[in-house]
């Protein structure tokens, strides 16, 4: 039986594990994006987590504790001078795992994993996404994205018009 046995050996011995999620998770941090195994991917991402989580605090403690799990001097620096203050308001959930299809040689199921605030596209089509308004909103959101509108078209709408009365005019 599998009772409290939570943690994914990947079929390697702990000291193998452990340098490949050091690795995996220094190249996620400065990468910001790496693709791997499905497998890897969600043993990777409990892994990292709780590193991101302990770089939220910048103290000389935390950033040995996450040192002693990295051992990767530019990606600790990383993790705490541009990851840690872009997800400093996040409470937790900092990676995002994409299945992205199966490897060539060997049918592996493959995953995309990254960090959630550093995916620019995504960013980009939620933004739009919140501006739009809903039947709930109150009238004074309504009103002013409708007095915007017509205020651009009505230029757009007045130069085509007028040359097509000078035609009509000769």
């Amino acid at each position: 039986m599998r009772h409290n046995k939570a943690l994914n050996h990947l079929g390697r011995k702990s000291g193998h594990r452990k340098a490949l999620m050091s690795n995996l998770a220094s190249s996620l941090i400065l990468h910001k994006r790496i693709t791997t195994t499905v497998a890897k991917a969600k043993a990777l991402r409990s892994y990292v987590e709780p590193l991101i989580t302990k770089s939220k605090e910048d103290t000389t403690h935390s950033r040995r504790v996450v040192f002693s799990y990295l051992k990767d001097k530019k990606a600790v620096s990383e993790l705490f001078r541009t990851v840690a203050p872009k997800i400093a308001d996040r409470p937790g959930g900092y990676t995002r795992v994409l299945h992205i299809g199966f490897r060539a040689g060997d049918a592996a199921e493959m995953a995309l994993i990254e960090l959630v605030d550093f995916n620019e596209a995504a960013l980009a089509t939620t933004k739009p996404a919140a501006k739009k308004t809903t039947r709930r909103s109150s009238k004074k959101t309504e009103t002013a994205p409708a007095a915007e509108t017509p205020a651009p078209e009505a230029p757009a709408t007045e130069a085509p018009a007028e040359p097509a009365e000078e035609k009509t005019a000769e």
